[in-house]
């Protein structure tokens, strides 16, 4: 028979006979259920000094302890919070003190001449199991208390340190972008390069937190791998170009066109490995390889970010992804960073349905390769992707003005200012509050004067009446207007708690002007001066959309999206002024040739421009109106040109 080892459980003997006494433990040392350890004490006492430790699991307690009796032990164990079960012992059968040792607390009521029954046994098991549950109950109490705890920290450290990072950032790009420090253009870039340096160890430091209580967000969605992993060669390449190093991608194998991952996460595990890459690399290449194998039957996406580096000591590999382990440069002798990159990494990898694992050598350069489970992708269509690798034109962002007034909530003056620059430079007429109790003021002011604020920005953690009190009662005063959400605490939950109270929307300190712009603009008037252009985006599919609206955006040039032919033809019946429309060919509720020969004839001097993926021929495209047609994709260059 297989050795079972049996639990141990503490037993407290509250017994004045020696004999009782010997007489159960020699029958408790009988039972298969556990061990027992047993603690012998005489009077009540000891009893209760031992109860009040805690450190038992049962107690069997005698009614008759000399010139005392047991009700008492029970009832003043219980009135100082006793948890361990107690079982009365006594000397005979009596109905009604049964009854008052069960109300005094026990959990059972035993007569010794019981004792070598099974209803011992039982009573015994029984009064244990029930304690497991309890210790169980008890332990995820303050497992979640703690997770509680850790969430408020969580909230408190973000806000605490996005706020001044938020002033910092700000008030340095408004300084680069203006004219008022033109002798200190490198000092404000350091200051710039710095700052956004610290918010990155700030972000890793709060998703390392996230993921370890479980609150660390993931939003999967399909992803063209084409242009996601050309955004990024974009991005890194201009890194690499300024330590004179090589960037390459590779694929071997036709590619599928489509995969379906979280976006943001991918991108930030792809973004770490490379710039680890090009940081400890002073010569040579850093290359990164795509291709898909089978692991355990499934199809996987993988990937490898291969340098020529220093490489990392064979001693650090096994503990290069676990937090705070930092790679040291081994040619400086420094540490670099918080070393939490790479275990973030490994953990969103998991996440992703992947692992990853390292190969390196000293002197020579490292391997990190990472496998993700791309969805289903063994129907997609493949091919071997363009990867564009090469540099996409430079631009600057223009933003179009804004009209209306806007209060602005914050009780730091710093960003208060900030915010309310950001907004006057968007054409915007601001007012200021610095708490909930000024914003209900200036409310009730505003309305005294017959005019009315057309969007709010309010800060959430504010002195005196903070921002979720002050919606509540701006919405009971009347005011239905959007308020939009400024707050340094992104963990998962607060979006649907804000939005839950009333906000509109959330934007995220530090502020990023272009995130406000969109924002801003999802609620007010977008100005329009004479003859400036006015694109209307019909594109069924909402990311290649969005991104023609940002592109056209970063050219100056106002852009609003439809995804139907039906909303196409609603929006033309309210604004007619429209110059160019960018058509889909294949709507999902018509075809875009159709589409455009019905707004030819009632908006003959809208220029029509049709987007396919395959060619039409030129008389077709003269039939229904259409002025130009391009082939997808669309990229900025093929908009400067069109536009």
């Amino acid at each position: 028979m297989d050795n079972v080892v049996k639990k141990v459980a503490r037993v407290l003997l509250v017994e004045d006979d020696e004999d009782d006494y010997i007489l159960t433990s020699d029958h408790l040392s009988q039972l298969d259920s556990h061990l027992f350890e047993i603690d012998w004490v005489t009077n009540p006492t000891e009893a209760l000094e031992q109860l009040s430790l805690g450190e038992h699991d049962i107690c069997l307690l005698d009614y008759q302890l000399g010139a005392y009796n047991g009700l008492t032990v029970l009832e003043t164990a219980s009135k100082n919070g006793c948890s361990i079960p107690i079982i009365m012992l006594t000397g005979q059968s009596d109905e009604t003190l049964d009854q008052s040792a069960l109300a005094a607390g026990a959990v059972d009521y035993l007569v010794k001449g019981e004792i070598t029954t099974s209803r011992f046994a039982r009573a015994i098991r029984y009064a244990l199991a029930r304690q497991e549950i309890e210790n169980e109950r008890v332990e995820r109490i303050n497992a979640e208390t703690q997770n509680q705890s850790k969430d408020r920290f969580l909230a408190h450290l973000s806000h605490e340190l996005r706020t001044p990072l938020t002033s910092i950032l700000g008030y340095t790009e408004i300084l680069l972008n203006g004219n008022k420090a033109p002798d200190a253009k490198s000092e404000l870039n350091i200051i710039l390069n710095n700052g956004q340096h610290l918010l990155g160890l700030l972000n890793n430091v709060l998703d390392l937190s996230k993921i370890a209580v479980g609150k660390l967000e993931y939003n999967f969605s399909k992803i063209n791998l084409d242009s996601f992993i050309a955004d990024i060669f974009s991005l890194m390449q201009v890194h690499a170009a300024d330590k004179t190093l090589k960037l390459v991608i590779r694929e071997d194998s036709p590619l599928p066109l489509e995969i379906f991952s979280d976006p943001i996460r991918l991108r930030q595990v792809l973004i770490n490995l490379l710039h680890n890459g090009i940081k400890f690399t002073d010569q040579g290449q850093i290359e990164l390889s795509i291709w898909t194998e089978f692991v355990d039957n499934k199809e996987v996406l993988a990937f490898k970010v291969s340098d020529t580096g220093q490489g990392i000591p064979e001693a650090m590999l096994e503990t290069i992804f676990k937090p705070f382990e930092q790679v040291e440069d081994f040619i400086s002798r420094k540490e670099q960073g918080a070393g939490l990159g790479l275990s973030i990494c490994s953990e969103l990898i998991k996440h992703m349905g992947g692992s990853i694992h390292v190969q390196s050598l000293l002197n020579q350069g490292s391997e990190f390769t990472f496998t993700i489970d791309p969805g289903d992708i063994i129907t997609q269509e493949r091919a071997i992707l363009a990867f564009e690798q090469k540099h996409l034109p430079s631009y600057s962002l223009s933003f179009p003005q804004l009209q209306g007034q806007v209060l602005v909530v914050d009780d730091m003056e710093d960003i208060r200012l900030l915010i309310g620059q950001i907004c006057l430079s968007f054409g915007l007429k601001v007012t200021y509050a610095s708490n909930g109790l000024e914003a209900l003021e200036q409310f009730k002011l505003a309305t005294a004067e017959d005019r009315c604020f057309d969007i709010a920005l309010m800060d959430i953690h504010m002195p005196k009446l903070d921002g979720k009190r002050t919606i509540k009662q701006l919405r009971e005063l009347g005011y239905s207007k959007p308020i939009i959400a400024v707050t340094a605490a992104t963990m998962k939950g607060v979006k649907q708690e804000l939005l839950a109270l009333g906000f509109n929307q959330i934007v995220a300190k530090p502020i990023n002007k272009a995130e406000l712009h969109r924002s801003l603009k999802n609620y007010l008037k977008v100005e329009n001066p004479p003859n400036t252009q006015r694109v209307l985006v019909v594109e069924d599919d909402e990311d290649a959309a969005d991104v023609t609206v940002l592109l056209l955006g970063s050219l100056g040039i106002e852009a609003l999206k439809v995804q139907t032919a039906k909303a196409c033809q609603d929006l033309l019946n309210k604004e007619s002024n429209w110059t160019t429309i960018l058509l889909d060919l294949h709507l999902p509720d018509a075809n875009g040739l159709d589409l455009a020969e019905s707004i030819k004839q009632l908006h003959p001097d809208i220029t029509l421009i049709l987007v396919s993926g395959e060619s039409v021929n030129e008389k077709t495209l003269t039939k229904a109106g259409i002025d130009k047609a391009i082939l997808k994709p669309i990229n900025l260059e093929i908009l400067k040109n069109l536009i």
